[in-house]
């Protein structure tokens, strides 16, 4: 059975984007980097929804380094109801219910499936009980003024298991979270 990981970057109050924020809310360094090459290179195939999507595709040709040019030649799915075609030559545009369409894939061998952002997918594979590993880059700042796209909003109470923990670059926090079921409750 093919695992699925979820990972997103967020601030410590939990966004997943600040309006007036820097790709990786400026805290990009060289362990963030290393990770970033070490994660890409491992072989995986992807899941992305139709805006994260186009703003990667949008980025600037200075912001299109090396793993850029990877990420675009990955193979996987792009979920989307209104593109007709990808830039991306790994990528195949996919209609289908995201949620059935995973359970699929999940069934099948093959390397692991990785969302690449896409808040919106995580969400509802974290709902339908599709994740076996979420990580989470957490970067060392607060944007209860600017943030956008709050990480958990809409998702049932969760528990987690913690995998494992790193620090990056000595601020950003890594941790890596199994799905255990619903979280302790006071009786």
């Amino acid at each position: 059975m093919t695992e699925l990981v979820c990972e997103l970057i967020i601030s410590l109050d939990g966004f997943a984007r600040g309006q007036r924020s820097p790709g990786y809310y400026g805290y990009f360094g060289p362990d963030v980097a290393n990770w970033i090459t070490t994660n890409t290179a491992a072989s995986h195939r992807m899941l992305v929804g139709r805006r994260t999507y186009e703003m990667l595709n949008e980025l600037p040709a200075e912001a299109r380094d090396e793993g850029w040019q990877t990420m675009t030649t990955t193979p996987g799915w792009l979920f989307s109801r209104s593109l007709e075609a990808t830039d991306w030559q790994g990528l195949r545009i996919v209609r289908d219910d995201l949620v059935s369409f995973v359970r699929e894939l999940k069934q099948s061998d093959g390397p692991e499936l990785r969302t690449l952002g896409s808040l919106s997918l995580v969400r509802q594979l974290l709902t339908a009980g599709l994740v076996d590993c979420l990580k989470l880059a957490v970067c060392p700042l607060i944007l209860q003024q600017t943030g956008a796209e709050p990480t958990f909003e809409g998702l049932p109470d969760m528990g987690f298991e913690l995998l494992s923990s790193r620090v990056l670059d000595e601020r950003v926090l890594l941790l890596e979270y199994r799905p255990a079921g619903a979280p302790p409750y006071n009786s």
